[in-house]
């Protein structure tokens, strides 16, 4: 279907949206139609949004569609961090939680402007390796920080980065002492630079026409929001030879609403990874056997979105 025009103060003009009178009241217009060599074609089709499509790995590009002006993005995220192990000593008084991840800065319910056909190009944050060194007493034990999570548009320019969240570390510790010196991964920062919208109405997907407002179904649950990420647990180290400690948890992503990973707790279980930009779950120490003071990665970055036409 091609686009359609109308007369406005004598110049053609695209029509965007149309109405028709219905038992004397203006009414919006679903389609419309023209006989054309006899037979009566669709010559215009109000826009409405299109279904979600969510990319969790990689990078590469998509066009915005014709009648579009403008990307909902549900949800978006920067990598989260890689958590450290713990460590259990010989004779150095005391043992060592692993740090937690920190989460990747995000986006929920945000609506960018967009012009129809324009590309976009994505890139998905990955998550931070864990730091489980085995070698020399396994010091130092140092996770990767994720890897940050950017939309841009050849026409809208860079859209928005997120950054990612940092790995956490263990350092400085000997078998025999010292104790090491614990650092939790850090909050990925968030950097927005695209025309945000913030009012007006589009026809979503059933149909109905709405207020952009109405976009909350995003992980924070309420319309426009972004932010920085936080940072890992640290739980640091205990008194004691052979003293028991549990690894710090990774920190939550999305504002608090998605939780990170799990330190491995005391007697079990084990550390967890981060999901969705959240940190990875750190190690404990003198809790199950060597696997307890194992760490995990941290969360994936997403990008979820549609597009839709405000008015």
């Amino acid at each position: 279907m091609a686009n359609t025009y109308g007369k406005v103060s004598g110049t053609f003009q695209e029509i965007e949206n149309a109405y028709g009178k219905v038992s004397g009241t203006w009414q919006e217009a679903d389609e419309i139609y023209a006989k054309v060599s006899g037979t009566w074609e669709l010559v215009f089709a109000a826009f409405t949004a299109t279904s979600y499509t969510t990319l969790s790995s990689g990078s590469g590009t998509f066009t915005v569609p014709d009648g579009a002006n403008a990307i909902h993005i549900q949800a978006s995220v920067g990598g989260g961090g890689g958590a450290a192990g713990g460590v259990s000593y010989d004779k150095a008084g005391g043992e060592s939680s692993g740090a937690g991840g920190g989460s990747g800065a995000y986006v929920s319910d945000k609506i960018f402007s967009v012009t129809e056909g324009e590309t976009i190009t994505y890139s998905i944050g990955s998550g931070g390796a864990p730091g489980n060194q085995t070698a020399n007493f396994g010091q130092p034990k140092i996770g990767s920080a994720g890897t940050n999570t950017t939309l841009s548009g050849s026409t809208a320019g860079s859209i928005f980065t997120l950054g990612a969240g940092g790995g956490a570390s263990g350092t400085g510790g000997g078998v025999q002492g010292p104790l090491r010196t614990n650092t939790a991964g850090t909050a990925g920062s968030a950097t927005i630079s695209g025309s945000v919208i913030t009012s007006g109405n589009f026809r979503d997907s059933d149909g109905v026409t709405k207020a952009v407002t109405t976009n909350t179904s995003g992980p924070v649950g309420t319309f426009n929001q972004s932010g920085n990420g936080a940072a890992g647990d640290n739980n640091g180290n205990c008194g004691g030879d052979n003293c028991q400690i549990a690894g710090s948890d990774g920190a939550d992503s999305y504002a608090g609403n998605i939780s990170g990973g799990n330190g491995c707790g005391i007697g079990g279980p084990a550390a967890t990874a981060g999901t969705r930009g959240s940190g990875g779950g750190g190690g404990g120490a003198q809790n199950i056997g060597s696997t307890g003071e194992t760490a995990f990665a941290g969360g994936n970055g997403e990008v979820k979105y549609r597009f839709l036409r405000v008015n």
